[in-house]
C-alpha cells in the first residue's frame, strides 16, 4: 500500500501543472501518510481506516462527507468495490477507474491495465500516467515520485545515527531484509550469503535492516547466519518503528538492497540507488520502476530461467512461489550486485 500510495503521487503533479488552480485531494490509508504528507501539489490528505467499510453506518457518513465535498473528477487507481462504491457516490460527473467486470460500472471511463512497459518508467507508472489520456494526451509520461523531506528534518536524523555509532563518511545501505509477506521474502540463508558478499565488495560499507516489528525474530536468525565480519557492520539495534523514522533513516542511506517492496520505492522517491530481489510471484515489469541497469536494478528468477514462466499461470506460480525462491540462487545474483556495488563503495 505504500508503494501504491507513493506511486500514485505523481498524478498530483501532472494535474497541478495543467490544472494550476484545481484543489485537488488525496484519499489515503492513514498508515502512508508520511510518504506524501509534505507534497507541494496536494491540497488535502483525506484519511480512510479500513475498519469504515465494514461498519455500514460509519461507511454511510463516510460516503456523505465524500459527496458534500463536490468533487468534479474522481481518479480511483485502487479500482476495488469499495472505492468504486466511494467514486460512485461522489456525485463526480467524471470518475475515471480501470477496467474489471466488478467495478466498471462505478465509473464513466475505464482503462485497461498495460502488459508490457513502453518506457524505462515502467508499468506501475504507465498504467497510472494513462488515466489522465481522459483529459488529454499531452500529459508527461516519464513523472517519478518524490518524497519531501526537509534538510532540518535529515540532519537532526543525521546526528542521531552518529550518536547511534554509524559513521557517515562510510557508505550506509538500508537493507530491505525481508519483505512484506512471506510470498514476497528472499530465503533467508540465500540473503545472508548476499549480505555476506556486500561486505565483501564494500568491507567499510555499514548496514541497517528494515523489518516489520513482528519480523524481527526472522530478521535477527538471517543476521545470525552471516559471517562475524558482516554482523560486526551491521547495526541490528538501529530500527525506526515509524514509518517517517524510517524515511529519515533512508535519507541518511547511500543506497538500497534487498527485497523489492514498499522500502525499495521509497529510497527510488529519495533518489537513492537500488538493487531489489523481486519475488517469483510478482511481475517483475510491473514495479522495476525506472530500471536502468546502473543506479536502479533489480533481479528476477525469470532473468535467468525464462523457460518458467512462459507457459505457467500466476496462480500456479503462486502454489510454487517457495520452490521458485530456491531456484534464484545467491550465486546467479553475485555478479550483477558485483557491478552495482562498484559505483557506490
Amino acid at each position: 500500500m505504500i508503494g501504491d500510495v507513493l506511486t500514485s503521487s505523481i498524478l498530483f503533479e501532472a494535474l497541478r501543472k495543467e490544472f494550476p488552480k484545481a484543489e485537488l485531494h488525496y484519499l489515503i490509508y492513514p498508515h502512508t501518510k508520511p510518504v506524501v504528507e509534505n507534497n507541494p501539489f496536494i491540497d488535502k490528505l483525506i484519511e480512510y481506516d479500513p475498519g469504515i467499510g465494514k461498519d455500514p453506518i460509519r461507511f454511510l457518513k463516510f460516503l456523505n462527507f465524500i459527496r458534500k465535498e463536490s468533487y468534479t473528477v474522481v481518479i480511483d487507481i485502487y479500482s476495488k468495490i469499495s472505492s468504486g462504491i466511494i467514486a460512485k457516490y461522489s456525485g463526480a460527473s467524471i470518475r475515471l477507474g480501470f477496467q474489471k467486470n466488478y467495478t466498471h460500472a462505478f465509473y464513466t471511463q475505464t482503462f485497461n491495465y498495460k502488459e508490457k512497459p513502453e518506457t524505462q518508467a515502467g508499468l506501475a507508472i504507465e498504467n497510472r500516467t494513462q488515466v489522465l489520456e481522459a483529459f488529454h494526451k499531452n500529459f508527461p509520461r516519464d513523472l517519478k515520485p518524490k518524497i519531501h523531506i526537509s534538510s532540518e528534518e535529515k540532519e537532526n536524523f543525521r546526528k542521531k545515527l552518529e550518536k547511534q555509532g554509524v559513521n557517515l563518511e562510510h557508505p550506509l545501505i538500508m537493507c530491505g531484509i525481508l519483505g512484506s509477506s512471506a510470498m514476497k521474502t528472499y530465503p533467508g540463508n540465500y540473503m545472508a550469503f548476499l549480505l555476506d558478499e556486500v561486505i565483501k565488495q564494500a568491507p567499510k560499507a555499514q548496514i541497517l535492516f528494515n523489518y516489520l516489528p513482528w519480523q524481527k525474530t526472522e530478521a535477527k536468525n538471517i543476521y545470525n547466519q552471516c559471517k562475524t565480519k558482516t554482523q560486526s557492520q551491521i547495526f541490528f539495534n538501529i530500527y525506526e518503528s515509524s514509518l517517517n523514522g524510517f524515511m529519515l533513516n533512508c535519507a541518511n542511506c547511500d543506497l538500497y538492497f534487498g527485497n523489492e517492496g514498499g522500502a525499495a520505492n521509497i529510497m527510488k522517491a529519495l533518489d537513492k540507488p537500488t538493487f531489489s530481489i523481486h519475488s517469483p510471484i510478482i511481475k517483475k515489469n510491473y514495479w522495476a520502476i525506472y530500471e536502468d541497469g546502473e543506479k536502479h536494478v533489480s533481479v528476477h528468477l525469470e532473468d535467468f530461467q525464462p523457460q518458467l514462466f512462459k507457459t505457467c499461470p500466476r496462480r500456479y506460480n503462486k502454489k510454487l512461489n517457495t520452490t521458485l525462491y530456491q531456484k534464484l540462487k545467491p550465486e546467479l545474483l553475485s555478479l550483477k550486485l558485483s557491478n552495482f556495488l562498484k559505483n557506490f563503495k
